[in-house]
């Protein structure tokens, strides 16, 4: 049970004068380039609500972008790390390893798709985890070269940034960045220009076509791409697309990676996005959700392709930390015990009505799509498919005002999305989309 009120409360300007005063620290201190969504500083978070030193609460439609997903705070999580922190923080699992980080790679070979043997290795952050499924890829294939797709997210390192489409504020003025990637397009129905219902085949043919034409399967490691595209506008890819490239991918020696670092546990009703078309991808990567807020990622796969690096070639100084595992161990434990599966289903039948609603009362808002508590509303000018990037930053303006957190996204800036903790109350979820509602209205 959450400590904290489970009520939306706004009880200063926002900022308020506390959040006011951190800000000015802030300014002085921290680099510019990291910038914020809201300009308040959270006090406490727990179940839907986060607490700002102001003592205002906000609905949290944002999880920490989809990190929080047990709760900022779940029990089993914060009793397990605690008892981790008590016994070591660190021995480093390439010097004395530890049980923990067995236990996470035992647990994901069991919740993955696929009955294949499986093994991971562990990192910490989510464009790590990519980087090192590129590095497992190419030393599997002997071959270099890496097919990501239009719209794609994996990440802020050289070689992700490089395997990441959107240039703003991700690229911008950070090249060279790592060669032998190459991007073709993608399935984004709302956008196809033959419509939606022939995306699937058209942007699988025109993808396969290109990396024939372009590179030659023979000399492709890797296949990497998000089952539903996180930065991109939460897109969903169009019934046949993933089928069709994973079916490529297995034809000619390359490696299918399913990013599922935004998209994996619960988030879209089942254990990872790609199982939704049955697609059993030859790697996985994971973070983001996977161990209650503590850093912690994964790639896990086919046992004879993770075992494709040589020995001391995998690692990191905090790769699989015992404190995160234990984190790990205790967010895994929640979402089978409440069956947060089942709470994301229940989640997407509350929001998915409500949004399309308002898609029928407001001709801004172009398209609602997304499975589970991934959900997205696409902002559009009146009367056309023209993105509205400041009718999306106007809401979203006007959301944080009332005590409700919500995220903007998308290539072009006009996606807003929904990405509540899974324990969240569906008092809170409706209110939040009252409050959403009114923001529309008074548009």
């Amino acid at each position: 049970m959450s400590t904290l009120p489970q009520e939306r409360r706004v009880v200063t300007a926002i900022p308020g004068p506390k959040s006011q005063e951190l800000q000015s620290r802030r300014t002085a201190s921290v680099a510019a380039g990291v910038g914020s969504v809201m300009p308040v500083f959270a006090a406490r978070a727990d179940g839907g609500i986060v607490e700002d030193v102001d003592g205002n609460r906000f609905i949290d439609f944002g999880s920490g972008i989809a990190v929080t997903t047990v709760g900022a705070s779940a029990e089993a999580v914060v009793r397990r790390a605690s008892a981790q922190l008590a016994d070591f923080t660190h021995t480093c699992f390439m010097v004395t390893p530890y049980e923990g980080y067995v236990e996470v790679a035992e647990q994901l070979a069991e919740l993955t798709p696929g009955d294949h043997a499986k093994k991971s290795a562990l990192f910490n952050s989510g464009a790590e985890a990519v980087e090192n499924a590129v590095k497992i890829a190419r030393a599997y294939t002997k071959r270099t070269a890496v097919v990501v797709f239009d719209h794609g997210y994996h990440g802020r390192t050289n070689l992700t940034m490089a395997l990441t489409s959107k240039n703003m504020p991700y690229k911008q003025g950070f090249g060279p960045f790592a060669p032998e990637v190459y991007r073709v397009p993608v399935a984004y129905g709302y956008r196809w220009p033959t419509g939606a219902e022939n995306a699937g085949a058209e942007a699988s043919a025109q993808a396969i076509d290109q990396i024939n034409k372009q590179i030659g399967a023979e000399n492709v490691a890797a296949i990497i791409i998000e089952p539903v595209l996180g930065e991109g506008g939460f897109i969903e890819p169009a019934k046949g697309f993933l089928p069709a490239i994973r079916q490529f991918a297995s034809d000619n020696g390359i490696v299918f990676v399913a990013d599922e670092i935004q998209s994996g546990f619960c988030r879209t009703g089942q254990w990872f996005a790609c199982e939704d078309e049955g697609i059993v991808p030859d790697l996985i990567t994971t973070a983001k959700g996977i161990a209650g807020g503590l850093p912690l990622s994964a790639v896990t796969g086919r046992a004879e392709i993770m075992d494709a690096a040589h020995s001391g070639g995998l690692g990191g100084t905090y790769g699989g930390n015992p404190v995160a595992c234990a984190g790990a161990l205790g967010a895994i434990e929640t979402m089978r015990e409440l069956d947060l599966n089942a709470k994301a289903k229940r989640i997407e039948a509350v929001m998915k009505p409500r949004l399309t609603a308002m898609q029928e009362k407001f001709d801004i808002i172009g398209d609602v799509r997304g499975r589970g508590a991934m959900i997205a509303i696409e902002l559009v000018k009146s009367g056309t498919k023209e993105p509205n990037p400041e009718a999306t930053a106007q809401i979203a303006k006007a959301c944080h005002a009332e005590g409700v957190l919500v995220l903007t996204t998308g290539t072009y800036g006009n996606v807003v999305r929904f990405l509540p903790p899974l324990v969240i109350g569906e008092e809170l979820l409706t209110d939040g989309l009252d409050v959403l509602e009114a923001a529309f209205a008074a548009l």
